[in-house]
């Protein structure tokens, strides 16, 4: 089974906070969710092309680059003789606008002459509102048709909202205009000739006017514009490492994933190559998705994360407003520009509902700086970091027991503010929904991490005291956690304590996280470990995020059932840090398997539950899964990290190194590896005991081979397990 599609009805390419989203032919035939989108913003909805009465239907349409698409269609048969052939070419141009270059190219000894009739039409539908096929507001469109711009300006009219659009026909040949059918539509109508052997074109200038501001079409070129966005785009193209493998899944895998997050980068200042979350639906600043992509991509380049760092410390809650769910130090969980959100029908213009983005930010400094030894950087964020242990200490712990809870404020906000954050994916077990305050587990284990990473950044700069002062109240928090999470009957940790401050007994995937942030006991990690590999957590295609023995189990939910291939990379490092390789191992293959299911080897944001067995060929994708989705790409670069337990040491100028190759996978080679100012390639070789070499080129750096601490101390408990005696339920 290969090349797999999702959504395989559409094709989308996009730019910056701009998506245009067609039908697989590059067809906008005004059904949902086609059309272009500026800003969250729906701004064309239809555009109809006919040639001589007839719609031409493309044989072959492609995605070009991160920004354009081109389509071609036969207009006239080119087998007969003498020669007749003509094919239309339709080329967009995404950028703050949108550009349609439609072209004609004869094969032809005598002249054509062509009709084109355009139809043209916005519905100014908010990204949502188009996803779900559902308006929560209308206005009415009107239309005005300049003759001598031949521009046609399409306004909303709603009384809230200052939004247009305008689509001019750059061309020296007449264009006429006439109403369309619907209120919302117009048509313009041309006559193209096209001399034998020869090209005629013309352009659809599509740019949306929101609030006085024209919002200007790029060129019609197939490099990159000069935008935001772009220059991000060519940034990063120019500095994520490159990997080689006699695997080719591993390495076509790779190649996808980097490539898909140097397309995703938002544009927005003062972190521009801080990414979006996913397409086609997910074009706006999410903290957590673009800090954890980032983070989970250090191995690939450090760009990324430094803007993610910088876009979300410029968003950081300044007040206490219940209708955002926000309090001064707390990190922004989405920020979009939607007419729903300017409306205020939903809060999402800034909005905080979220518990993980202000930890994940502490954790994912200290990681930067570990990274890049960029103490300027730093320097700059710890202001801001110190706001975060600020909202930590003083909003985070709701009743003063020492954990994160969260309790939505705002009535339109999000119910289940951790890392699984659908309204229905924190159940007991016997399958019900809990209701808010909940002390989800993941945050614990955020919390935890933060303290520890934020220690490194504030003693980097010299205040060691504070640092000091952070990695003790780190130590008391991991105690108390695993004192009240602990399930020994189970192998592994609560989802949540609820509201009654009672166990929430639901086998899940969170204890994943938990592996990966350090908070777990080394004598419990292998046992963890072997709990998250089990048939009812482990389909075959990876982690379930709830046990199918579960009752509220659906393979095809969002959080009850449903592998996130986010989860395998964050999982991996966890794995590694304790020393679990089989177990990674497994995971590896199973991630590395499912991305060779995809066209291009490309992870979807979410895949089903469904065990991988003979009944079951392929997992499927949850309905509504984005793909590309940047921390699914990102997931890609973490799992080579885990094989590798790569972790750098800027200060001694080299890296430690744990490698654990399996079979299927003897070599890799990763080409442009950074590690502060030194850029370096790495080769590494499996040997016939499963261990490997590793070798560097390029700048100077060290290689020490070395397991972690915890990994040794896991050993260690294991080695001191009386024979006779069994491990803890698995």
């Amino acid at each position: 089974m290969r090349d797999l599609r999702v959504r395989p009805d559409l094709h989308y390419v996009s730019s910056g906070w701009n998506v245009l989203i067609t039908d697989v032919h590059g067809r906008i035939a005004g059904v949902d969710p086609q059309g272009f989108y500026a800003r969250n913003t729906r701004v064309l909805n239809r555009q109809r092309i006919t040639v001589n009465g007839q719609e031409p239907r493309p044989f072959s349409t492609a995605k070009v680059g991160a920004h354009a698409q081109l389509s071609y269609a036969k207009l006239v048969d080119g087998e007969t003789l003498p020669r007749r052939g003509a094919y239309l070419m339709v080329e967009r141009f995404v950028g703050e606008g949108l550009r349609t270059r439609i072209r004609v190219q004869s094969y032809s000894d005598v002249e054509h002459r062509f009709q084109l009739r355009i139809e043209v039409g916005a519905d100014f539908a908010d990204t949502d509102e188009a996803e779900q096929g559902k308006r929560q507001q209308r206005g009415e469109v009107t239309r005005a048709w300049d003759a001598e711009g031949k521009t046609l300006k399409l306004e909303y009219g709603h009384p809230d909202l200052d939004l247009a659009v305008e689509t001019t026909v750059e061309t020296s040949l007449d264009v006429s205009y006439e109403d369309g059918v619907s209120h919302e539509d117009a048509v313009l109508t041309l006559g193209l000739p096209v001399a034998p052997d020869g090209t005629a074109f013309f352009d659809l200038v599509t740019q949306p006017l929101f609030e006085g501001r024209l919002l200007r079409a790029p060129a019609a070129t197939y490099a990159e514009p000069d935008d935001p966005a772009a220059r991000a785009r060519t940034l990063l193209r120019d500095e994520l490492a490159t990997l080689k493998s006699s695997n080719t899944d591993v390495a076509a895998a790779w190649q996808t994933a980097v490539g898909d997050l140097a397309c995703l980068p938002l544009g927005e200042p003062p972190g521009p190559a801080a990414p979006i979350a996913g397409l086609p639906v997910y074009q706006q600043i999410f903290g957590r998705d673009s800090l954890t992509a980032s983070w989970q991509a250090l191995l690939a380049g450090p760009t990324m994360l430094r803007d993610a760092l910088l876009l979300n410390a410029a968003h950081i809650g300044r007040s206490i407003d219940d209708w955002r769910d926000e309090e001064p130090g707390k990190m922004l969980h989405q920020a979009r520009h939607g007419p729903l959100s300017k409306l205020g029908i939903d809060p999402f213009s800034g909005y905080y509902g979220d518990m993980s983005t202000t930890p994940d930010f502490l954790i994912f400094l200290g990681q930067y700086l570990a990274w890049t030894g960029d103490v300027d950087t730093v320097r700059k964020l710890l202001p801001v970091a110190r706001q975060c242990l600020k909202w930590l200490d003083r909003y985070a712990d709701l009743d003063s027991d020492g954990f994160i809870e969260y309790q939505t404020r705002s009535k339109r906000g999000v119910k289940n503010q951790g890392w699984k954050d659908s309204d229905t994916a924190i159940v007991d077990d016997a399958g019900h929904s809990i209701p808010t305050p909940l002390a989800a587990s993941e945050l614990q284990g955020y919390h935890y991490a933060a303290l520890r990473y934020s220690a490194l950044a504030f003693g980097a700069v010299g205040d060691r005291a504070y640092a000091v002062d952070l990695v003790a109240r780190a130590a008391r928090l991991r105690h108390r956690f695993h004192e009240k999470y602990w399930m020994p009957e189970h192998g592994c940790y609560a989802l949540a304590l609820g509201p009654d401050k009672q166990q929430v007994k639901s086998v899940n995937s969170n204890d994943g996280q938990l592996l990966a942030t350090g908070i777990v006991p080394s004598r419990h990690a292998p046992t963890v470990a072997r709990r998250l590999l089990a048939p009812d957590m482990f389909s075959g295609w990876g982690m379930r995020t709830l046990s199918a023995d579960h009752p509220a189990y659906d393979p095809f939910s969002y959080h009850r059932g449903s592998v996130w291939p986010v989860e395998a990379g964050t999982l991996a490092l966890g794995l590694a840090r304790y020393g679990c390789w089989e177990q990674l191992h497994v995971l590896a293959e199973a991630t590395f398997a499912t991305a060779a299911l995809f066209e291009g080897h490309r992870l979807p944001e979410v895949i089903s539950g469904l065990p991988r067995d003979e009944a079951h060929p392929y997992p499927g994708v949850y309905p509504n899964a984005c793909s590309p989705q940047a921390w699914s790409a990102s997931a890609i670069v973490a799992l080579v990290q885990a094989l590798l337990m790569l972790r750098p040491i800027v200060p001694l100028r080299a890296i430690l190194v744990d490698p654990h190759l399996p079979p299927w996978l003897p070599d890799l080679t990763l080409e442009g590896v950074r590690l502060g100012r030194a850029t370096f390639d790495l080769v590494i070789r499996r040997d016939h005991r499963g261990g490997a070499t590793v070798k560097a080129r390029g700048d100077r750096i060290q290689i020490i081979q070395q397991p972690t601490l915890q990994a040794r101390r896991a050993a260690h408990h294991k080695l001191r397990q009386p024979s006779g005696r069994k491990a803890a339920p698995a």
